[in-house]
């Protein structure tokens, strides 16, 4: 799992400014709440003075207030207000939590989980259709898997298990031009990469009961960061679908996943739903498979798999976590779990940068060689 990279927090009806709101992400515990303005605040959830729990306490104004003692922290994380102390007295500096950036977008609260200031930070992937003439997004749909985050982007970079896991989709032929003409990934940005490939042939049932049946399908799938996968399938050049799913990794065993599904096509509100129902059917097919995968996390050796050239999507979906790696933005996962229970850790936010003093521990992060070979072939 990764520092400095936009995560999901949760939907925008979800977090207030009535009730904060918890939510877990690599296994640390935020607060969410909404100040007087409506802007969305994401803090970690620890108070700094005898470890209460953010969430569990009330908001006041454009404070979020501990349930223990009640000392006040803004959306910078500051303590703006301690009980105990003369009202003429400012609370110490030390008194403070860690605050993240957020953006709202898509009907979903995004925060930044990193401590790069601005300029450096990776960009929250853009929908450039949201919200354009001619495109439809239905509702935001939130479901969670009990599978590792990279194993649920690393499926969807996998055009070969297409017609093996979902036969209602998979047209016959694109085994056939998997075959015959090998995949052509291609960098996207700086933060991913991604492929289309030909899925022509005979309309599966499933394409034929949303009314495309050209046989002319190209589909393929992209990542931005390490956590945001892209899947484009294209029936024809008038009708398609592109679909986002923002995934945040609530541990190393279960992933909360924000999908968001534009179309151009079958635009009336009634289609809403049973596009809903077909969507989740087919992830439901996916979600049987990669909770059943063994080991549960990514092998870190290539040794320990057979890869062909049909993988090179999920080859090169793995040369950016090694990039992100050397850069020293990895968890140290097992260190994080050993000292849970007797330290309190904070993912840094940027203001770390900035100010000393602070109480809770960053997070650990692993060491890398920056002079490791990046991973390249297949077997």
């Amino acid at each position: 799992m990764y520092i400095n990279f936009w995560y999901p927090i949760a939907l925008s009806e979800e977090v207030s400014n009535e009730k904060p709101l918890e939510v877990e992400i690599m296994s640390l515990k935020f607060v969410a709440f909404r100040d007087t303005e409506g802007n969305p605040q994401v803090l970690s959830n620890t108070c700094v003075h005898r470890g209460g729990s953010l969430s569990r306490g009330k908001i006041n104004g454009d404070h979020v207030a501990c349930n223990y003692h009640g000392w006040e922290f803004g959306g910078d994380g500051k303590c703006k207000y301690l009980p105990t102390n003369p009202l003429d007295q400012k609370p110490p500096a030390r008194a403070k939590v860690d605050a993240y950036p957020t953006e709202e977008r898509y009907g979903i609260v995004f925060a930044f989980l990193g401590d790069l200031p601005e300029e450096e930070r990776p960009p929250l992937y853009d929908i450039d259709v949201f919200g354009k003439e001619g495109w439809r997004a239905n509702d935001v749909v939130v479901f969670e898997v009990n599978a590792y985050y990279q194993r649920s982007i690393e499926n969807g970079m996998d055009a070969a298990h297409n017609e093996f896991v979902h036969p209602l989709q998979g047209a016959p032929s694109i085994l056939e031009n998997i075959r015959n003409i090998p995949i052509d990934v291609k960098d996207e940005s700086e933060w991913g990469c991604g492929f289309m490939y030909q899925a022509s042939g005979s309309a599966s049932e499933e394409t034929r009961a949303i009314g495309a049946s050209e046989g002319k399908t190209i589909a393929g799938s992209s990542h931005h960061g390490p956590n945001t996968l892209i899947t484009r399938i294209n029936f024809s050049e008038t009708r398609g679908f592109a679909q986002y799913f923002f995934e945040a990794p609530v541990s190393d065993s279960r992933t909360r996943i924000f999908f968001v599904n534009m179309r151009n096509w079958m635009m009336e509100p009634d289609k809403d739903q049973p596009l809903i129902d077909v969507n989740m059917r087919i992830a439901h097919e996916d979600i049987d498979v990669i909770e059943g995968l063994d080991p549960v996390r990514t092998p870190k050796s290539t040794a320990k798999e057979v890869l062909t050239p049909a993988d090179k999507p999920v080859f090169r979906f793995r040369d950016f976590l090694q990039n992100w790696d050397e850069r020293g933005w990895r968890i140290d996962w097992k260190e994080l779990q050993d000292k849970r229970g007797d330290v309190a850790f904070a993912i840094p936010c940027p203001a770390r940068r900035t100010e000393k003093n602070w109480v809770l521990d960053a997070v650990p992060l692993m060491e890398f060689e920056k002079a490791k070979p990046k991973l390249k072939g297949v077997g």
